[in-house]
């Protein structure tokens, strides 16, 4: 290794990947990460140094929070200065909402920040953790030009990369366990590794990394249903703490028409409450107007939510909501890609 050997860092947050089975008891335990080019060997033949830093207490990704997301970023940017990349663990579960999130967290990124996680146990004859983990540092170490191919946070599982806030978990059970139906992949894996370059970002490598860890805002997700009743709405809508909503639509951002339906709404978009209009497909987006089951939510100041993902949408609106921006300039805000998480 030379003097511009990439330096990685890998954080283990918790999650299926990092644990290995006891054969003797039958059950599942932490994997040692501190030794990991000694528990997967081939990590040796990669050209970067790597170094390890876990979560005191490993977490399960149904208990992933906004905390938790600060937390990864915080050791991100106290190592930002002399780390060239970086590869984030966790579980799959809520792999695409932290992933989003640290999109947003992380302003001004110019360096690789690769989550990755597994399907299977670390430890397990089958697993595809080890394929993704590998992959995973070597897509953060990857350069050209003396800079890293990849200046974002990119989400790699079973040979794909993506951009992270464009991806949603689709499959419990299959190794390809993501997808992202509204944009094309970074890179994929074959027996080369190669990279979408006309799709990365390129930002502006002149600003600082600033964190923006203001996520604490009251927001809530509606997803509509055939027969959803008035009471069920006006119970969930007159949460008194309501800081933000993302509606969860049919098709190409299609709602009911009722009467009861638009009062519901209006009277928390009169109240300065954001309303954002995602579609409940997994592919496509949100076309307000398009059809006249829409066009009442545009006349009302419904926001389109475009083809954004719904985890995106959720970090984006906290995100958002955390800088105070005034309402009458919140639509115009949301509505603007930030990160490349919106056509």
């Amino acid at each position: 290794m030379g003097n511009n050997t990439p330096q990685i860092l890998l954080i283990y947050t918790g999650g299926t990947i990092g644990m290995v089975k006891d054969y003797k008891s039958n059950a599942l335990k932490p994997f040692d990460f501190e030794n990991i080019k000694v528990k997967i060997p081939e990590l040796k033949l990669l050209d970067c140094k790597i170094e390890t830093t876990a979560f005191s207490e490993p977490i399960d990704s149904s208990d992933m929070s906004p905390e938790y997301w600060i937390k990864i970023a915080e050791i991100i940017k106290s190592r930002y200065d002399d780390i060239d990349g970086f590869v984030v663990l966790t579980g799959t579960d809520t792999m695409s909402y932290t992933s989003s999130a640290l999109s947003f967290i992380l302003e001004n990124l110019s360096k690789p920040v690769i989550f990755t996680g597994s399907q299977l146990p670390i430890g397990d004859l089958r697993t595809d953790a080890k394929e993704n983990l590998i992959t995973a540092i070597q897509v953060a170490a990857s350069r050209k030009n003396d800079e890293a191919i990849i200046q974002e946070v990119g989400l790699y599982f079973e040979y794909k990369l993506y951009r992270a806030n464009r991806t949603t978990k689709v499959s419990s059970e299959q190794f390809e366990a993501f997808e992202s139906p509204n944009y094309p992949h970074l890179a994929e894996s074959g027996v080369h590794l190669n990279f979408n370059d006309s799709h990365l970002l390129r930002p502006d490598k002149k600003l600082p990394l600033q964190l923006q860890k203001k996520l604490d805002a009251k927001v809530l997700v509606l997803k509509l249903f055939p027969g959803i009743s008035e009471s069920v709405v006006s119970h969930i809508l007159k949460y008194p703490e309501l800081e933000g909503l993302i509606l969860e639509t049919y098709g190409a951002g299609n709602a009911p028409t009722s009467q009861w339906f638009s009062n519901s709404l209006l009277k928390i978009i009169q109240k300065g409450i954001p309303v954002i209009n995602v579609t409940q497909c997994i592919s496509g987006g949100v076309l307000m107007g398009h059809y006249e089951t829409s066009v009442h939510l545009k006349n009302m100041g419904v926001i389109s939510g475009k083809n954004i993902t719904t985890e995106s949408a959720l970090a984006k609106l906290k995100l958002l909501l955390g800088k105070k921006i005034p309402f009458e300039n919140f639509k115009r805000e949301f509505e603007l890609s930030l990160r490349g998480e919106m056509n």
